[in-house]
């Protein structure tokens, strides 16, 4: 007789969970990973290095701060957020040089740069859970990855609950490396662009030998962020 009551006991607990869940199903996706809402700004430490022949490269260290300025809403009725990019070499002065667009369209995040829009992040997150950035173009599939979730520290920071989108991962050592990849932290966004694609000299003199004779390499780290 006891253990027919604990097992009713347990059944109407089961069913009542059940029912919440049905009741209130689940509506927190992971969006927070890239926060969107007008004010709210970004601060990354830059490297770039630009190869413009053999032997002739510039690199260069410089800030950029990336503010949500405004919202509109689109034809899609999805709220549209227009980001301003600013540079400066002092963190003191700056110069906004360019721009872009985020907004989510169902559980992708979708960032729009010079009429290019990319899925940056799927929802909700997973390791291996792959997709083609560029199904919004018409341009050859680009198939980004998450690759890693767990904690991550860029520079002296550290950041629980990030994920890693890997981009591209390829060198042929011959002709050509693309490195690209991202890393965004819940509640806070971006944390870390890394950027790196190269072309080889492929003369006969010089085949193999790794020889960059274009290319760039753009690592933006997380200095600070917040609320303007």
């Amino acid at each position: 007789m006891r253990y027919q009551l604990s097992f009713s006991i347990f059944l109407f607990i089961c069913l009542f969970v059940s029912c919440r869940e049905v009741e209130n199903p689940r509506t927190d996706f992971g969006r927070d990973y890239q926060p969107l809402e007008v004010g709210l700004f970004w601060i990354y430490e830059v490297e770039e290095t630009i190869v413009f022949g053999e032997n002739d490269s510039q690199t260069e260290e410089y800030f950029i701060r990336d503010v949500i300025e405004y919202s509109f809403f689109n034809v899609q009725e999805e709220e549209v957020f227009v980001v301003r990019r600013e540079r400066s070499q002092d963190r003191s002065s700056w110069e906004q040089f360019s721009g872009y667009s985020l907004h989510f369209r169902g559980n992708a995040l979708i960032r729009n740069l010079s009429n290019q829009k990319i899925v940056n992040l799927v929802l909700p997150v997973q390791v291996g859970r792959n997709w083609d950035a560029m199904v919004y173009n018409n341009l050859p599939s680009d198939i980004f990855e998450i690759a890693f979730m767990g904690d991550a520290t860029v520079g002296e920071q550290f950041f629980q609950r990030s994920v890693k989108v890997l981009q591209e991962e390829d060198d042929d050592e011959i002709t050509f490396r693309d490195n690209r990849y991202e890393i965004y932290a819940r509640g806070v966004g971006m944390i870390e662009h890394y950027y790196e694609v190269f072309t080889y000299c492929s003369r006969n003199d010089c085949l193999g030998q790794m020889i960059k004779d274009s290319g760039r390499k753009t690592h933006l780290k997380l200095s600070t962020y917040g609320r303007i």
